[in-house]
């Protein structure tokens, strides 16, 4: 395969100064860069950014890794087979989209439109172009096999945020810069610069809370580089956290500190959520969760009496059996302690290009239709990645038999990756939008390849929705792009335009509808996505104009986060029904699972008992995906995938620091060196996600020198969130012996 070198400019090139963003990760920093000719000389934070203030992390430097990376795809390759090898040879772009756009309709005309599955990863929300293109192509696959990393992630977050807000991205943010107590569980902001809370230079922005007087909390299994730093660290039993949630529920109700505040008017059933968790003692729950009650009691106190509190739950709440049970009591314990809509508590943020207010999202639905073979319900369009296996092995009307996907490596990211890797091995065909050939896109017929993150232009559509400040930024591109790429929006609207034409046989009974729609991807796929900006913003009425964005690429401060939930509420009549029936229907099957007379019998059994371990992931600042493992700077100094271990449970398998372990789970077994340590509670194991780059036949030289083990080799695919189907990734129960 063929890649563009990085030739040094000319010395007596001059170097200049240009602004953009980090988009790896959800922090979006802003950056300022130092350019000679289209070579990046050097990447520092941006101290005129209002949301990121100078702060930079490792994974920004790594642009200019990825920029000048020889393995990233510049050119289309298709996978062929001489004399039994497979070989990847390069063809131009329009062999490559002749190609995918021949495969695809071949398999919808044999097998139906469902017989084509997407997969788009999470990188596909950093950058605008999918957003703004991809739906022209997508879309004409009318396909129901859609997939995303949304639900191995964040989807019980949004499941939540219609049933009580009315639209899957209202999700109220904590305003971290004016907060007196913050109460976090499962979420690591000190590793991810914030999740589902964008937020950057979190560090300073948690010692300014402490330095107004403010107390910063963390509930985790795992000593976290946020639980070391925060006022009060306990652990919890991996699972349990909503029972622990329910029972801070309980104890405002049961000590009169349920006192919503402004926004008492609206709220509707009350006094049955009240009904609803009286099993749900502190007392009860102590047995499963490992927290007393007294500890409990305690903190919902703090919390009720704080003046300006905020409870956040992230990852390790969201990934487990009960993720959309602990979201809705998130939200319904800042609602009961009128921390709401309130400054100090959790707030919607005001971006100037809103997709909720601009209608330019669906609200979100559940269920409308339900997967094949195990009947799990879609969200907003998409079934859970935990059944896009199953979707491709199991024979049948509707069997996914070709696969596009884009921006994603779901073989090490969703669960059960070894049974993934052999369904992609099965498929007709398959095409990749992605500039890697990976654990992933090694299956692909066809790889096309866009520019990278610092080679086009930038607006966050999605995550200005969830910083802790309204902010807007345009980033224009840093280096020019090389000669014959493309951007992922013109890969999109080529595709889309071809994929029109060589279809239109099967939709000649719809032709309103499909001229209305070729119109449609005709006009769009001609606009570049700044141009669709400059349209929206316009439409917006907040005032602002891309030509002002383009003035100030460090971004523009819209000032703090302000009250404003009452007049935006997407719900009939602006009410707030806080126990809708999915939780209402589930809370009586939590009651069975943490039942109140375990107490004593649950908390009187040893370790050794437990026939297993529990298993947790981990979260790094230098790592956010696995394709950021081909940066050196990334994954240099000393091994950060191993298998954290608490010393009474090394102990009791004769086992020591630093040395390999197997860990055996109902999927798969790897082999992993293990990390004794007492930041991780006992019965607890953690690993952290992304790494496995063992596999053949992929193109990543810095990746397979680092290439560790992949936890997704020992996550259970039959594990998932009860409500949404979400991959349940946390307390998966593993058993660990000397390998």
């Amino acid at each position: 395969m063929a890649h563009a070198s990085h030739a040094a400019a000319p010395a007596d090139t001059p170097v200049t100064t240009r602004h953009g963003v980090c988009n790896l990760c959800e922090a979006i920093c802003g950056l300022t860069f130092q350019v000679q000719g289209n070579r990046i000389v050097s990447v520092k934070g941006n101290e005129a950014d209002p949301l990121s203030r100078g702060h930079i992390c490792p994974k920004a430097v790594a642009l200019k890794d990825l920029h000048e990376d020889p393995d990233r795809l510049r050119q289309p390759i298709r996978r062929v087979t001489v004399d039994g090898e497979t070989r990847w040879e390069p063809i131009s772009w329009d062999q490559a989209f002749d190609l995918v756009v021949d495969g695809l309709a071949r398999v919808r005309e044999a097998h139906g439109s469902s017989a084509v599955g997407v997969y788009q990863g999470n990188p596909n929300v950093h950058n605008w172009g999918n957003i703004t293109h991809g739906h022209l192509f997508l879309s004409q696959l009318k396909t129901r096999a859609r997939f995303s990393a949304t639900s191995a992630d964040q989807l019980p977050h949004h499941v939540v945020a219609h049933a009580l807000y009315g639209h899957q991205l209202a999700i109220p943010i904590p305003d971290i810069d004016h907060t007196r107590f913050m109460l976090i569980l499962g979420g690591n902001p000190l590793a991810s610069n914030g999740s589902l809370m964008t937020v950057p230079d979190v560090r300073a922005r948690f010692k300014a809370l402490k330095a107004r007087g403010g107390k910063l909390v963390v509930v985790d299994p795992r000593r976290t580089e946020t639980a070391a730093i925060a006022d009060e660290h306990l652990f919890i039993d991996p699972g349990t956290d909503a029972a622990w949630l329910l029972a801070l529920i309980h104890t405002l109700f049961d000590e009169g500190l349920a006192k919503p505040g402004a926004l008492q008017p609206i709220l509707d059933q009350i006094d049955a959520v009240r009904a609803a968790v009286e099993p749900f003692s502190p007392e009860a729950m102590a047995a499963h969760t490992g927290i007393d009650a007294a500890t409990t009691r305690r903190l919902a106190r703090e919390l009720a009496h704080a003046d300006g509190g905020v409870v956040y739950g992230r990852m390790g709440v969201s990934t487990q059996p009960h993720g959309v049970v602990c979201q809705w009591a998130i939200q319904v314990l800042n609602l009961l302690t009128g921390n709401v809509d309130r400054i100090g508590g959790a707030m919607l943020t005001q971006p100037a290009l809103n997709l909720i207010d601009l209608k330019l999202m669906g609200p979100g639905h559940l269920g409308a239709w339900r997967s094949r073979v195990r009947g799990a319900p879609e969200f907003s369009g998409e079934l859970p990645v935990s059944v896009m296996a199953e979707e491709m092995l199991t024979p049948g009307k509707g069997q996914i038999r070709a696969l596009v996907t884009a921006a994603g490596n779901p073989v090490l990211s969703t669960p059960n990756g070894r049974q993934l890797d052999q369904a992609l091995a099965g498929l007709d065909f398959m095409v990749s939008i992605d500039f890697y050939l990976n654990e992933t896109t090694r299956h692909a017929d066809v790889i096309l390849p866009p520019t990278c993150f610092v080679e086009h232009d930038h607006y966050d559509l999605v995550f200005l929705h969830l910083a802790v400040r309204n902010v807007s930024r345009y980033s224009p591109a840093i280096v020019e792009r090389g000669p014959d790429t493309r951007h992922d929006w013109e890969i999109y609207a080529e595709l889309a335009r071809r994929y029109a034409q060589r279809t239109w046989a099967l939709e000649r009974g719809r032709m309103r509808e499909r001229l209305q729609g070729m119109l449609v991807r005709g006009i769009v796929g001609r606009l570049a996505p700044h141009r669709l900006l400059a349209l929206g913003l316009k439409r917006s009425g907040s005032g602002l104009t891309f030509e002002r964005l383009k003035a100030h690429p460090e971004g523009i401060d819209l000032g703090p986060l302000q009250p404003s939930l009452v007049n935006r509420l997407q719900r009939r009549k602006r009410r707030i029904a806080l126990l809708p029936d999915l939780i209402r229907l589930e809370l009586p099957f939590l009651a069975q699972a943490f039942p109140s007379h375990a107490a004593g019998t649950a908390a009187s059994a040893t370790q050794a008992e437990r026939p297993a371990l529990k298993l947790i992931g981990r979260r790094d600042v230098r790592t956010n995906n696995s394709w950021m493992h081909n940066s050196e700077r990334l994954v240099s100094g000393k091994p950060r995938c191993t298998l954290w271990m608490h010393p009474d449970d090394a102990s009791r398998r004769g086992l020591t620091d630093g040395q390999t372990v197997a860990v055996s789970s109902r999927v798969g077994q790897i082999a992993v060196p293990l990390h004794v340590t007492a930041d991780i509670r006992p019965g607890v194991v953690s690993l952290p996600h992304g790494w496995g780059h063992d596999r053949p036949g992929i193109a990543l030289q810095v990746a397979q020198a680092h290439a560790g083990a992949s936890i997704n080799d020992l996550t259970d695919d039959r594990l998932t969130e009860r409500i949404s189907a979400n991959a349940a990734f946390s307390a998966v129960p593993v058993s660990v012996a000397a390998g």
